[in-house]
């Protein structure tokens, strides 16, 4: 029955469905019986439970899937840049409080990308956005080299969409360049927490690496972490020289 109501439309993706208790008064049933029939549910991909948030409705089949190319955009309407999880054509905000703020980069792997070593003091800039509506897309963690962090350490924690960038190439890194490594990954507690997630749903972690025009060392790193359900990754297949069509065109073939 409830799934049937969820995919009448009663429930929206995103929505919190009533608790177990209420559940269980509202079909006359035993609270243990309605917990097996949403464990079932969150199974099947219509439901999660998240601690300490509820139970929510899925996207499922239904969600709204974003695609990711490779083409980053300069903002039309503000200073700054949009990269392929943005769209112009939705308006996106922010969950929660942004921080912007020095600390520790003790993530080696981070830290290596960034040209530092670990344990390093470095800008930290901290964001949870996604498009309106919707629950939280991703959350966006960039980590910014001490060579050019005071060149946006005064600026808004949540200024334009890459303004933060243009401010460092206007200071002398022009032209940015950014290479993206995408790896599947399980959340912390934190992560599913922020995208009100359970904990078992892998995410869809991209590490973007900027590069300074002026000397071709890192600037900054960015971490990204989308729900594997929301995002799907695009990519044109290009063929060697060598992969060209070996033989002549049929028309010149003629029949034998």
């Amino acid at each position: 029955m409830i799934r049937e109501r969820i995919e009448a439309g009663e429930w929206l993706p995103g929505a919190r469905l009533p608790t177990l208790n209420d559940l269980a008064a509202e079909y006359d049933a035993n609270r243990d019986t309605v917990g097996r029939a949403i464990a079932l549910l969150e199974t099947e991909g219509y439901l999660w439970a998240v601690q300490g948030r509820g139970i929510a409705v899925r996207y499922g089949t239904m969600r709204p899937r974003r695609p990711r190319g490779d083409l980053v955009k300069r903002n039309e309407q503000a200073t700054g840049y949009s990269f392929p999880s943005a769209s112009s054509q939705e308006v996106w905000v922010r969950h929660g409080e942004a921080v912007s703020a020095p600390a520790r980069l003790d993530n080696p792997r981070v830290a290596k990308l960034l040209g530092v070593d670990p344990g390093t003091e470095v800008l930290r800039r901290f964001r949870v956005t996604g498009p309106a509506s919707e629950a939280p897309f991703q959350i966006n963690v960039s980590w910014i080299h001490p060579r050019v962090a005071d060149i946006v350490a005064n600026l808004d924690a949540n200024p334009a969409a890459g303004e933060w960038l243009h401010h460092i190439e206007k200071a002398g890194h022009w032209p940015i360049s950014w290479m993206e490594i995408h790896r599947a990954r399980m959340p912390s507690k934190d992560e599913a927490a922020l995208l009100e997630i359970p904990t078992n749903l892998p995410v869809l972690e991209i590490v973007r690496v900027g590069t300074s025009g002026a000397d071709n060392n890192p600037v900054e790193v960015t971490e990204y972490v989308v729900a594997s359900d929301r995002v799907e990754t695009v990519h044109v297949l290009h063929r060697a020289e060598n992969a060209q069509q070996p033989w002549p065109d049929a028309g010149s073939r003629g029949d034998s």
